[in-house]
């Protein structure tokens, strides 16, 4: 069994979501393995990961609104608000969803659902430059 890591950089531009299915792809295709899976880990308490839909843009949007009801921003609404009122409920956010996905992959394709896409999930307002671990294993 062989394995291979590649970091990733995801730029934002602040909230919301940024897909990179193709980057794991590319990467997956460019390992030269044929079975295996992949994991993917986000390197932050502010960001987390999502495998959703990547067809209907409004589905992104009826997320993105209920997460801000979920975990609503406000000075005084929490006791950590450190670097703004974004700051605690971008916590919660990630808290809620998850930091690490494991997606099998075959003859070099991720063996993603017809309308399925990797998300990185930005929880804060401000833009940011978000590391992505990628581990390949397999055969």
């Amino acid at each position: 069994m062989r394995h291979l890591q590649h970091k990733l950089a995801v730029t934002t531009s602040g909230r919301g979501f940024h897909e990179f299915t193709g980057d794991a792809t590319r990467f997956v295709r460019a390992s030269g393995l044929a079975l295996g899976q992949i994991t993917v880990f986000c390197r932050h308490t502010s960001a987390s990961l999502l495998i959703q839909e990547n067809a209907d843009p409004t589905v992104l949007d009826d997320l993105e609104a209920f997460f801000e009801k979920l975990a609503p921003e406000g000075r005084g609404l929490y006791r950590h608000e450190n670097e703004g009122p974004d700051d605690m409920p971008a916590h919660l956010r990630a808290a809620l969803t998850q930091s690490s996905l494991t997606i099998p992959f075959a003859e070099g394709a991720l063996l993603l659902g017809t309308w399925q896409g990797i998300y990185l999930f930005e929880h804060r307002r401000t833009p940011h430059r978000r590391e992505i671990i990628l581990h390949a294993m397999g055969e």
